[in-house]
């Protein structure tokens, strides 16, 4: 156990990189700079020489070799099976030092098992050709395994005060946070993944109305392919607008609910710091989420906001952890 709590310590900060990596990797169009899986063009690196390249697009006829979007999508894989080897060796230490562990061995287990679950969902990714709900459920799963391994990092790092809150209703609200903030996450996915973020560029309005028209059926149809309907015809306008407003939606709606957390959070002297950080994380993200639509989605700026979200995934983690037995 002598290195555990550094070792905690640097996976944690590793997933927070990946997560905001995949981000950037989705971003920049590059998700399927590599047709296969695990490797690129049929090797473990990228084909760079003339010669490599050629054999490479004779193996994949229907890919065009592009080296720079390869190397973000295979610099993303290896980051992330280094990520799984550390989280691997922490399931094997956390079964072999079960009883003096500073949390139940169910949660390091669960971490080892839902990394196993995310490499294929990053193979499905590829292979699915970008389906959303394959590329939702990855950053879900991202997202998930980020906030497992905050709490058992808060556990060995941070300061536990079980008996702050005190009433069943405060300690709802901790609780309840992580289910409001991952469905919003999922929301945000849903709306990246189906290419909906420019659906409307006027805000509050989507072109000049509160409430555009609403096509929830196929908005959400979980089943459908990327960019067409259930019978292979191209989505509506309406679909997008309808992704993109919900999202809205469910931001306005995450901003009151964690604004109201943080005016609880604030009446204890002793976890005030965080009361403070959580406003302004949450405040900063609303706020660049509506600066994303307005300069239509330049690329710092939407990594930005996954990179908002995942520090609130990080601040919900540790109230919650702070408030556990």
């Amino acid at each position: 156990m002598k290195y555990f709590k550094k070792l905690l310590l640097l996976t944690t900060i590793t997933a927070f990189c990946l997560v905001v990596l995949g981000a950037y990797v989705r971003l920049s169009d590059a998700g399927l700079g590599c047709p296969d899986w695990p490797g690129c063009f049929g090797t473990l690196s990228v084909p760079e020489s003339q010669s490599a390249i050629e054999n490479a697009e004779l193996n994949f006829p229907t890919q065009r070799v592009e080296t720079d979007k390869a190397w973000k999508e295979m610099i993303h894989r290896y980051v992330a099976g280094f990520l799984g080897i550390m989280i691997f060796l922490i399931g094997i230490i956390s079964y072999k030092n079960k009883r003096v562990l500073k949390v139940n061995p169910i949660v390091p287990y669960s971490i080892v098992i839902l990394v196993i679950f995310q490499a294929l969902l990053g193979m499905w990714t590829v292979t699915l050709l970008l389906k959303p709900i394959v590329v939702s459920a990855h950053l879900i799963g991202g997202m998930t395994t980020l906030g497992l391994l905050t709490f058992v990092t808060h556990r060995y790092w941070g300061k536990i005060q079980a008996n702050t809150l005190k009433s069943a209703h405060e300690i709802f609200l901790v609780r309840f946070s992580l289910f409001i903030l991952f469905v919003q996450i999922f929301l945000g996915g849903w709306t990246s993944t189906n290419y909906a973020g420019l659906a409307c560029t006027d805000f509050p309005t989507c072109h000049g109305t509160l409430v555009p028209s609403l096509n929830f059926k196929d908005a959400f149809d979980i089943f459908r392919d990327l960019g067409k309907l259930s019978d292979g015809s191209p989505l509506p306008l309406a679909v997008f607008e309808t992704i993109q407003w919900v999202h809205r939606l469910g931001a306005l709606v995450t901003w009151l609910f964690f604004i109201y957390l943080a005016s609880v959070i604030l009446k204890y002297k002793t976890m005030r710091n965080l009361g403070y950080v959580l406003v302004f994380v949450i405040t900063a993200q609303f706020i660049v989420g509506v600066a994303n639509l307005l300069l239509h989605l330049p690329t710092v700026l939407a990594v930005m906001h996954t990179f908002g979200a995942a520090s609130l995934v990080v601040l919900a983690a540790i109230l919650n952890s702070r408030i556990t037995k």
